[in-house]
């Protein structure tokens, strides 16, 4: 068979292999400044910053962290908030300073900001006052020697920042008293060094630009290092899909997703920054009567998601009654996207859900589907230019196609390394293969298909049942609202699958979901246990944490 079978079939898919456009991320954010200056770049709780407001904040930045501080080129700086309009100013800056970012999950607990910062070694970091506490907690145990702080109103003007801030501080109460000697507030930083300009430090795509860290399922968190050119390749791998889809400086994406993770990092705040579009940051996306708000007064074009954040929207009324006649883009990932699920949202829309898949280590995007209805359902899509998979078995030799087994991936955007983790990265490396641990398929005509992580495969007398499958099957019936399911053992070491459920029926009962599961799944996959929640344990982006089902 061919290495690219879908040629064929998808000749006007993408070429396999393209020229990287970039030497490093700032050869493209100086480009989107010079070429969209005036053009709003980012909006928040109906704030809004042009290109060139952002520059000038990024600029006062630079110099405040090149003259006033004693960090240098390849330093780590941790970044440390919700989405904002402070945080692209805090990338840009810190990448045109020659610094290294650590971006960090603003909810974790102090002993997990303790693993990441001292692992990175961290010398500085800006962080939403929300969560000083924390690191007021264990400050004394790391490298860190700059602390700046921001609020949650700082970018919002005068008037209605103070107000923000008086809401969040007085009334809702979402600040813990913290002390932090010698931090400095990133608004007067910006107020103070307006009109100056620091130095672009010179970076070639060697250089490391993030330390991404995984989230630490399969054991301890470790930081993929990401240098400029991995997220230059992906930017113009994207570039390759996009083709002439969207129309540079007119589009309107939806950022609900955080930016410190990796799909919102690369997809909307780099890769649509560099076709001029408007960024509508959503700083609390699980506030859905606000989110629903913030979108019907910024008629999108495009927008990012995981799964169960596309039902939580359409579980909205609001959303449902939204005019999606200018929308051109929906695309899933972070978590597999449900048949059902992208069938309801095209339904209701009128533009497809396009599932891609990506990884911390993959900056992110690896395979996508294609536009303009030639996408496969339950597919992962096609590879992205300069890519190469492999499916292996346990043995590391390719499989049959069709048959499943493990995704390795090899291209330009595949990380460096494990921070400082030389073993770790050996062992997930085969030759220039990345060993994703993931288990998919792929087939005649070259789609990819997740089936489930490795390790959270449920093994039932001999056989292997992904959770994904029975996950699928189970939220095909219109009572359940979402789901999640693992694997349980018995005493004797065996296993059996468990499934938890949030209804969207009250009706719905344990005997229902099984004997429908029964028309839908051969016996050993059916559950033998259903256990009903209220809600379901979620990453901050909304994916369903297996292994906090219980």
């Amino acid at each position: 068979m061919s290495k690219f079978p879908w040629l064929e079939s998808y000749p006007d898919f993408v070429s396999t292999s393209v020229e990287i456009n970039y030497s490093n991320i700032l050869e493209i954010y100086d480009q989107s400044i010079n070429k969209f200056g005036n053009k709003v770049a980012y909006k928040n709780m109906d704030v809004e910053l042009t290109f060139n407001e952002i520059d000038c904040h990024v600029n006062s930045l630079i110099w405040y962290l090149q003259n006033k501080t004693n960090l240098k080129k390849g330093d780590k700086v941790a970044l440390q908030m919700p989405n904002l309009l402070q945080y692209p100013i805090a990338i840009f800056a810190c990448l045109k300073a020659g610094f290294v970012i650590v971006n960090t999950n603003p909810l974790y607990t102090s002993d997990e900001m303790l693993h990441q910062y001292k692992d990175s070694d961290a010398k500085a970091i800006i962080i939403v006052e929300n969560f000083a506490y924390n690191l007021e907690k264990i400050l004394s145990e790391t490298s860190i020697e700059t602390v700046i702080t921001t609020t949650i109103g700082d970018m919002l003007g005068t008037l209605k920042g103070s107000i923000v801030n008086f809401v969040i501080r007085k009334i809702k109460k979402m600040v813990p008293s913290y002390s932090i000697s010698g931090s400095v507030s990133l608004k007067n930083i910006l107020k103070s060094n307006k009109g100056k300009k620091g130095d672009t430090v010179k970076v070639n795509k060697d250089d490391s630009a993030f330390l991404q860290y995984t989230g630490g399922t399969t054991g301890v968190s470790k930081g993929a290092e990401l240098t400029h050119g991995n997220i230059c390749a992906n930017v113009t791998q994207v570039e390759a899909w996009i083709g002439k889809n969207i129309i540079e400086g007119e589009e309107i994406i939806i950022t609900a997703l955080p930016l410190y993770h990796i799909f919102a990092l690369t997809a909307n705040c780099l890769t649509f920054f560099r076709y001029g579009a408007k960024n509508v940051l959503i700083t609390n996306p699980r506030d859905m009567p606000k989110f629903c708000a913030d979108l019907k007064k910024n008629p999108f074009t495009a927008i990012t998601g995981v799964n169960t954040l596309f039902i939580g929207l359409m579980n909205q009324e609001v959303f449902r009654n939204l005019d999606f006649k200018d929308m051109k883009l929906s695309l899933g990932g972070g978590m597999a996207v449900q048949d059902v699920v992208a069938e309801q949202w095209e339904k209701l829309t009128g533009c497809a859900l396009l599932e891609a898949y990506g990884l911390s280590e993959t900056s992110p995007a690896v395979t996508i589907n294609p536009w303009n209805g030639k996408h496969k359902l339950g597919s992962i899509g096609l590879p992205l230019p300069n890519t190469e998979i492999k499916i292996l078995d346990d043995d590391l030799k390719e499989v049959k196609v069709g048959e499943p087994g493990e995704i390795a991936i090899k291209g330009p955007q595949v990380m460096k390394g494990y921070w400082e983790r030389p073993d770790e990265t050996s062992k997930c490396m085969h030759g220039e293969y990345f060993l994703t641990g993931d288990i998919g398929t792929m087939d005649e005509d070259g789609f990819f298909k997740i089936v489930d992580r490795k390790k959270e495969m449920i093994l039932v007398s001999g056989f292997n049942v992904y959770p994904n499958d029975v996950e699928k099957a189970i939220s095909e019936n219109p009572k359940v609202l979402e789901v999640g399911v693992r694997g349980e053992k018995k005493d004797d070491g065996s296993e059996y699958v468990r499934a938890f459920i949030v209804k969207k029926d009250p009706s719905l009962s344990e005997d229902e979901v099984i004997e429908f599961c029964r028309t839908k799944l051969t016996n050993y996959k059916v559950p033998k246990s259903i256990s009903f929640r209220d809600e379901l344990p979620k990453s901050n982006v909304g994916k369903i944490l297996r292994r906090l089902l219980e």
